[in-house]
C-alpha cells in the first residue's frame, strides 16, 4: 500500500510517499481502508520531534511510529478475532498512528461508526481535535450552562470545535483569533470575538469562569489575571513550531504544577485519549447539528507533506483534510 513515511526527525521534506507493507489487524484491532485523514498539530510535533524532551517517549533518534497521521475515516476492511460491534463494510472514523496511508490498523476502542450524513472528509476532521475539545470542556473544566468560557486559539482545529461544544453546553463563549478569522469564529456561535492583533484579552478587565488555552502563547500569570478567584484554566499545549525547543509549551505545564497547590483557581492540563465512548458522544453532537467540522482545504495523500506545511506555516483555519 502507499503511505506517507518518515525515517528521521525533521521538516516536511523528510516525508516520503512510498510503498510499504499493508498492516494486519491484531485480535482487538480493526483494519480500515482510509478514505480521508486530517492534519493536526500532533503530526508536526511528531515530525519535528518537538519539544525535544518528548523524544524520550516518541523515539530518541527517529519517531517510533514511522507513518504520519492520526485521524481517519473510511470503511472497515477486516476485524480482529476479538472485535465486537464492527464489521467489514462499516463506515467508521477514529484515531490511530499511521493514518496517512491507504490502510490503517486501529484499536477497536478508538473507532466508531461515523456520523450519519457526514462525508468521509467531514468525519476525518473530527476525532483528535473534537475529542480534545470535548475532554477539555466536559471532563476537565466541567463546563455548565450559564458559565463564561474563553477559547484562546478559537479558529484552529481544536478551537473551532471548542466554541461549538461550549455553546452546546449552554456557555457564553468568547473566542480569541486573528483578524481574518473573526467572522469564522462568530459564525460558529461565539458570543464575543477578540482579535488578538488589536486587543490583548489579558488586559481587557473581563474575567471568565473557564479559559481553554490551545496556543500556549501567554504566561501563567497572564492567564490567571482573567480568571475569578475560583475560575478554571485548562492548558492544552498546541502552539506553533518556532525552530525547535527543549521544553516548548511543556514549560507552562511545569509552572502550573508548581503554582497550583498554592492558589484557589483550578489550573489544569488537558489529556487527550481516544475512546469509542467519546467518538459516540461526538457523533451525537454532529448528528444533532450542534457541531459541524470546518474544512479549509483538502490535499491528496501524495501531497501530505504540503498539507502539513500549510498547517504549520500558514496558520490554517480550522481543519486541513487529506483524501485517499
Amino acid at each position: 500500500m502507499k503511505a506517507v513515511v518518515q525515517d528521521r526527525y525533521g521538516t516536511a521534506d523528510e516525508l516520503e510517499f512510498r510503498e510499504v507493507d499493508q498492516p494486519v489487524p491484531a485480535a482487538r484491532e480493526v483494519l480500515v481502508r482510509v478514505h480521508a485523514a486530517s492534519v493536526n498539530a500532533y503530526d508536526w510535533h511528531l515530525m519535528h520531534g518537538d519539544p525535544k524532551i518528548a523524544r524520550l517517549v516518541l523515539g530518541l533518534r527517529a519517531p517510533k511510529a514511522r507513518i504520519r497521521g492520526r485521524d481517519f475515516a473510511g470503511r472497515v476492511e477486516a476485524v480482529g478475532s476479538e472485535v465486537k460491534g464492527l464489521h467489514p463494510g462499516d463506515e467508521v472514523f477514529g484515531e490511530a498512528d499511521g493514518a496517512f496511508a491507504e490502510f490503517v490498523c486501529a484499536q477497536d476502542s478508538a473507532v466508531d461508526v461515523k456520523p450519519a450524513g457526514f462525508t468521509f472528509e467531514q468525519a476525518a476532521a473530527m476525532p483528535l481535535a473534537a475529542n480534545t475539545a470535548l475532554i477539555g470542556l466536559r471532563d476537565v473544566a466541567g463546563v455548565r450552562a450559564g458559565q463564561t468560557v474563553l477559547v484562546n486559539g478559537a479558529s484552529g482545529g481544536v478551537g473551532t470545535f471548542a466554541v461549538q461544544i461550549a455553546k452546546a453546553y449552554g456557555a457564553e463563549v468568547t473566542g480569541v483569533c486573528r483578524t481574518r478569522n473573526v467572522e469564522l469564529v462568530r459564525s460558529l456561535g461565539a458570543d464575543h470575538v477578540i482579535d488578538y492583533t488589536r486587543q490583548d484579552f489579558t488586559r481587557g478587565g473581563r474575567r471568565y469562569d473557564v479559559v481553554l488555552d490551545l496556543v500556549g502563547n501567554r504566561s501563567l500569570s497572564e492567564f490567571r489575571r482573567v480568571l475569578p478567584p475560583t475560575g478554571t484554566l485548562v492548558l492544552s499545549g498546541g502552539g506553533v513550531y518556532e525552530g525547535g525547543s527543549f521544553f516548548g509549551p511543556m514549560s507552562l505545564f511545569f509552572k502550573r504544577r508548581l503554582v497550583s497547590p498554592f492558589v484557589r483557581q483550578r489550573l489544569l492540563e488537558l489529556p487527550e485519549k481516544a475512546s469509542k465512548e467519546n467518538l459516540a458522544a461526538l457523533r451525537e453532537l454532529a448528528e444533532s447539528g450542534k457541531i459541524t467540522p470546518v474544512v479549509e482545504r483538502t490535499y491528496p495523500l501524495s501531497e501530505a507533506a504540503a498539507a502539513i506545511r500549510h498547517l504549520e506555516k500558514e496558520h490554517a483555519r480550522a481543519k486541513i483534510v487529506i483524501t485517499v
